[in-house]
């Protein structure tokens, strides 16, 4: 379905954890408006990329963060 990974492991982890805090962030905290609507998106694309370990963004301008083996 995808390329090769080229989302590396800390690149991952601290995906998901912004990914987490972005989506949940506007229900915790009584946020309204157009923020509160951009925020969980946003989450949601970092969620996707971390959990399918491929960026577009990173494809496009050449970026991999994966170790070579």
């Amino acid at each position: 379905m995808f390329s090769k990974a080229n989302v590396g492991p800390l690149d991952r982890l601290l995906r998901l954890i912004a990914g987490a805090i972005l989506i949940i962030l506007p229900f915790v905290s009584g946020m309204a408006g157009w923020l509160a609507t951009l925020l969980p998106v946003v989450g949601l694309v970092l969620v996707a990329t971390g959990f399918f370990r491929f960026c577009p963004a990173y494809r496009i301008l050449g970026i991999s963060t994966c170790s070579i083996s």
